[in-house]
């Protein structure tokens, strides 16, 4: 063997060594802080109905995954940190609180509007969506055809609305006691509620609902959404809002 086959050898064994030697802290990643805890109380996230995947390709699952899990859990996170102080707004119901802001301290109003506000747009949202959701059937249909115009002017006006909504928010279709149905619009995350009214569906339209997918395209989006919406719990709603016990 040459002489500088040997060398070459030797300086091998000493690196070898010299790893093998080293502190095993110097190669060792730092584990990750755990995620803080969200803010417990009487608000809770509830969990979707079906896998964050289930409506691709319209909607992707990350963006399901990020409009749930960190968005709607934040909403819930904000109340539940004002009702540590205001716990009376967890005794009542959404319903009531959302339509009596005024009722409320000037301190925690903006707050609650928007956050359970939000809580309750998102509850309704996730409620009525689903894959192989159906076609409207029965009375459903019947209002859709005698206050909407039918089917397809009702998706043609309701697409409109929620591309002229500017900003952030959110189209809905509102049902009054007697069943009349009516497209609305509502800045930020406003609720029919906060004007006495009941909302039977809705979309969300602003950017963190669509905007991995679908960028600036949100009359896409919304043409696209009507592939996830189930029908068969609008139906239910509607029941419920012709009873008199339609809540969020």
């Amino acid at each position: 063997m040459s002489s500088m086959s040997r060398r070459h050898l030797m300086f091998a064994a000493t690196g070898l060594a010299a790893v093998a030697a080293a502190p095993r802290v110097v190669f060792a990643q730092a584990a990750a802080p755990a995620p803080a805890a969200a803010p417990t109380g009487p608000f809770t996230l509830p969990p979707l109905a079906y896998p964050t995947n289930a409506f691709e390709p319209h909607i992707d699952a990350k963006t399901m995954e990020i409009h749930h899990d960190k968005h709607h859990a934040a909403y819930v996170a904000n109340v539940n940190n004002v009702a540590k102080t205001n716990p009376q707004l967890g005794t009542a119901k959404i319903e009531d609180v959302l339509g009596n802001l005024n009722a409320l301290d000037d301190s925690i109003k903006f707050t609650v509007r928007n956050n359970l506000g939000g809580h309750a747009n998102h509850t309704m949202f996730w409620e009525i969506m689903g894959p192989n959701g159906g076609k409207p059937e029965g009375e459903l249909l019947a209002a859709i055809d005698r206050d909407l115009g039918g089917m397809e002017k009702f998706q043609n006006d309701f697409n409109a609305a929620g591309g002229r909504q500017f900003g952030s928010g959110w189209v809905f279709v509102t049902v009054a006691k007697d069943g009349k149905l009516a497209i609305e619009t509502r800045p930020n995350q406003d609720n029919p509620m906060m004007d006495g009214k009941r909302a039977l569906m809705g979309n969300d339209v602003w950017e963190h609902a669509y905007y991995l997918n679908y960028q600036n395209r949100r009359a896409d989006y919304l043409k696209a959404w009507w592939n996830t919406v189930n029908w068969a719990k609008v139906a239910e709603r509607y029941a419920a809002a012709k009873a008199g016990t339609l809540g969020v």
